[in-house]
């Protein structure tokens, strides 16, 4: 297992992530836990009874947002170990206590003078002016201490750019807004701040992620950890493959890839090594299924609720648009580490070592009801996500109750007992939803910036500008697209680093595809946004998840990262290919017959491009193997992708799939005959 040393350096790490980094007083303790509960139950009242307009609902959700942010993270997180006028080692300095009151009131400005904003919309007074302008300063400093300057610096980047357009280059020249114009878009509507990202974030997200915060302190994530391993750890590499199944089955309950790996990884990394994989793949293959974890229907990433409210869809569309390529890619992970295993000789843990697969069910089954009643709230009752989430916390309440009445029972305890353990999950539970949302909250207030400048005319210009480097080429601008998401994740969470490339590509994508007679859905655009955006998590040199799992594996933070890139390899060529074959994304598909195949061939075609990728099929690949998969990936991932060089000799746009199930045959046949050559003979 971990040594307790290294386990303490990832859990720091997800500590800095989740911005608890300051040692609290008992005081400070419980007025910071008091808010964060306050403001999950408000989140909760807002699903069941309490009726607001959504402007209030936004501003009660930012301020909560901003003062738990100022009361937990201090200025800079290095001077957290120091007791300075910057330092809160021990204490809640008192400029943060006044950052905390006044960003709560900037906050709610809007909501307290709302019908005075609407009076004077576009004429601002100077009370106003001098709070909007308060607002943004002080929202750009909860974020930048929250999930650090790259966010903060962009929306200045684009708030200076929208004032000196005027005095640009030709080609980068841009009409430009004056004062009041930008602090009526920004700070004083609902175009700005308190726009889309921010009303998803206070209406959809916070349910969800308090619903996964709730379950990790049940006890769900270390059930599912436990059940795969008992399932899949005998078999060959058996504890990659059930740390891919268990990360999966986690990121059901957090949306954090570090949450994640700090979670199933101090199980599963160690296990990984004893088996004879190297710390630094034992620690990539968790980063790889880690961070894939915001990609497993029907909770995903807080991303995935936003991009429902842009393309305009109910939520339960942007899960079936998004399930094909989500367990293609674990599909493809799960093989993955069975081909490191073959070209290691592994073979699976001892029967000893492992829990006993119907004992683990037995004792956590109950998990799993309130996660079956949101997918039957979602996908039969098609329930709102916010309803759906509400009813299935409210269920958990009760799992959780009578999870520690069978515990008190079992062990001689009293129903005082029972209760008072019952709440003390259930408050912990509140608490943590509320920390894991300031980061949340805080990207999505402050990316609303930048949507809110891009929807005063700026979007044209950025258009005009990528469609250019691009020169028309949906490929290229692809390219462009995916690399500037992996730039941008480097500094930001999925969540801004979708709304920021979704804002300015997205449109575009389908505007190119639209004008060469490419159809490109709109959720296609957005998804490949997205998917770059979780793939930015492990992005090297910077990927938080590599070092995580580093830690917890004793390797080298940097090749981690590398090689858990290179596993990732396997997931990036997912959003190009369904961005040209819709069929992936179930677009005008409402069949299952034909779904079912999709997915098969999909699979398949994505265990080629694995095989091609590692240099190993079903032996170590010869360099006339891998243009035959890559050849194999292509017909199978997209069938009519070569239909103006081959014709089609089934006439069905299906009938191209046996010509690459028969490219694969081809493969297999080969090194079939070349492993039979090369055995040696028997004694």
């Amino acid at each position: 297992m971990a040594t307790s040393e290294n386990l303490k350096s990832a859990e720091e790490i997800l500590r800095e992530e989740s911005g608890e980094v300051r040692n609290l007083q008992q005081h400070e303790a419980v007025l910071i836990g008091t808010i964060a509960i306050a403001w999950s139950l408000f989140q909760l009242s807002l699903a069941s009874f309490l009726i607001l307009d959504s402007i209030k609902v936004r501003a009660v959700h930012l301020a909560f947002a901003m003062s738990l942010t100022f009361l937990s993270i201090p200025f800079s997180k290095k001077s957290a170990k120091s007791t300075g006028f910057f330092g809160s080692a021990v204490r809640v300095p008192f400029h943060d206590y006044l950052l905390a009151a006044v960003g709560a009131g900037l906050a709610l400005y809007i909501m307290l003078d709302w019908e005075g904003l609407a009076l004077r919309a576009g004429s601002p007074i100077t009370r106003d002016i001098v709070i909007g302008i308060l607002l943004i300063v002080v929202l750009l400093e909860a974020t930048r201490r929250s999930i650090g300057p790259a966010l903060p610096i962009i929306a200045l980047m684009f708030t200076a750019y929208s004032f000196l357009g005027p005095y640009m280059p030709n080609v980068l020249a841009f009409g430009g807004v004056s004062l009041t114009k930008y602090l009526s878009q920004i700070s004083l509507s609902s175009e700005g701040i308190y726009g889309i990202p921010l009303g998803v974030s206070a209406t959809i997200v916070f349910l969800f992620v308090l619903l996964g915060s709730m379950l990790d302190k049940a006890g769900a994530g270390q059930f599912f950890t436990n059940l795969a391993m008992a399932a899949l750890g005998k078999y060959k590499g058996g504890p990659a493959k059930a740390a891919v199944v268990s990360s999966g089955l986690s990121g059901l309950v957090s949306g954090s890839s570090i949450a994640n790996i700090v979670t199933t990884g101090t199980f599963t990394i160690p296990l990984m090594k004893k088996v004879g994989y190297p710390p630094k793949k034992a620690a990539a293959v968790e980063v790889a299924a880690s961070t894939d974890g915001q990609l497993m229907p029907p909770i995903m990433g807080a991303a995935a609720f936003i991009i429902a409210e842009y393309v305009n869809v109910p939520y339960i569309e942007v899960v079936k648009a998004a399930a094909i390529p989500a367990f293609v890619s674990y599909f493809a992970l799960f093989y993955l580490t069975h081909l490191e295993a073959s070209k290691l000789g592994m073979v699976g843990l001892a029967k000893v070592d492992l829990p006993v697969f119907l004992e683990v069910l037995k004792n956590g089954i109950h998990y799993l009801i309130p996660i079956g009643w949101l997918v039957f709230e979602l996908v039969v009752l098609r329930h709102s996500p916010e309803l759906s989430a509400f009813r299935a916390i409210v269920l958990l309440f009760g799992v959780i109750i009578y999870q520690e009445a069978r515990r008190s029972y079992s062990t001689g305890f009293s129903l005082k007992d029972t209760f008072v353990n019952s709440m003390q999950i259930i408050s912990e539970g509140l608490m943590a939803g509320a920390k894991g949302m300031m980061s949340v909250g805080m990207a999505c207030a402050a990316a609303g910036i930048i949507v809110g400048i891009v929807g005063m005319g700026l979007g044209g210009m950025i258009t005009q500008i990528v469609e250019t480097l691009a020169r028309g080429n949906i490929f290229l601008l692809l390219l462009i697209t995916a690399i500037a998401s992996l730039m941008l994740g480097m500094g930001l969470p999925t969540t801004a680093t979708y709304i920021v490339m979704a804002s300015l590509t997205a449109p575009i994508i389908v505007t190119v595809g639209s004008a060469y007679n490419f159809f490109i859905p709109l959720i296609a655009a957005h998804l490949f946004c997205f998917y770059f955006g979780i793939l930015a998590d492990d992005t090297p040199p910077v990927g938080l998840a590599s070092y995580a799992a580093a830690a917890i594996a004793r390797s080298e933070p940097i090749p981690t990262g590398i090689q858990g890139f290179l596993y990732d390899l396997r997931t990036a060529i997912i959003p190009f290919m369904f961005v040209f074959n819709t069929d992936l994304i179930l677009h005008n598909i409402n069949s299952w017959s034909i779904g079912f195949l999709v997915f098969g061939m999909a699979v398949i075609g994505a265990f080629c491009f694995t095989s091609a990728v590692q240099g190993w099929f079903i032996t170590r690949n010869k360099w006339y193997d891998v243009p035959l998969l890559l050849l194999g990936t292509l017909i199978l991932f997209n069938p009519n992708a070569l239909n103006k060089w081959v014709p089609n000799p089934f006439g069905h746009r299906y009938g191209m799939y046996l010509v690459g199930l028969a490219v694969v045959a081809v493969v297999y046949i080969i090194q079939r005959i070349r492993m039979v050559r090369t055995e040696p003979p028997p004694a």
